[in-house]
């Protein structure tokens, strides 16, 4: 049993227990993720993970609290990083994609959470990341035109919506191929892509 999981206060074991959650989703289906193979992963028994999270469905709303939290920090910061657009449209695309690759099991919690046919908690927080994140995108797209860095005949909800399908696609072929960390070799020339479709003035 992992003896220093026992001892760590209970907002770091449950930060634990998301992190074994997401490592397990990189390795298998998130919807045949048991408590028991989470509790196997940290080397616990199921009644010690069952005294943070009252449910399995509370465990996966907080681990798509936790995916949200980090991704959009991070997004944040890479456009706080940049003056001019499409510099932070790119970052942000960048940043995206190295977030996959480093949690690989990210975009299979979130593909598995949106499919499903009841509105679980977990889902409601899903959505709520995309619309978040939509929302960023468009208010930078927007920003960019006003600045004239974009042309002005841009939808930009038609832009960033391009933006998430593309990102999503890389990310959907990229697992398929079983190497999601070769995310990152290919995301700078399909943003280059990107970036001649918005039509980006000089």
């Amino acid at each position: 049993m992992n003896t220093h999981a026992i001892r760590l206060p209970a907002d770091a074991r449950r930060e634990l227990t998301v992190e074994a959650v997401i490592a397990l989703a990189a390795r298998h289906s998130p919807g045949e993720i048991t408590t028991a193979a989470i509790a196997r992963e940290m080397g616990l028994t199921q009644g010690a993970l069952f005294r943070h999270f009252p449910s399995k469905g509370a465990l996966w709303e907080m681990t798509m609290d936790w995916v949200a939290t980090r991704l959009l920090a991070r997004v944040d910061a890479a456009v706080a990083a940049h003056t001019r657009a499409l510099d932070a449209l790119q970052a942000v695309f960048l940043t995206h994609a190295d977030f996959v690759a480093a949690h690989p099991g990210v975009p299979r919690m979130l593909f598995s959470e949106l499919q499903r046919v009841e509105d679980t908690a977990a889902k409601r927080v899903a959505r709520s990341l995309l619309a978040a994140y939509g929302k960023r995108l468009r208010e930078l797209i927007a920003g960019g035109q006003r600045r004239g860095e974009l042309s002005p005949d841009i939808d930009a909800e038609a832009a960033a919506a391009l933006f998430i399908g593309t990102i999503q696609g890389l990310v959907m072929q990229t697992l398929l191929s079983g190497k999601p960390k070769h995310i990152r070799t290919s995301a700078p020339g399909v943003f280059a892509l990107y970036r001649r479709c918005i039509g980006s003035t000089p």
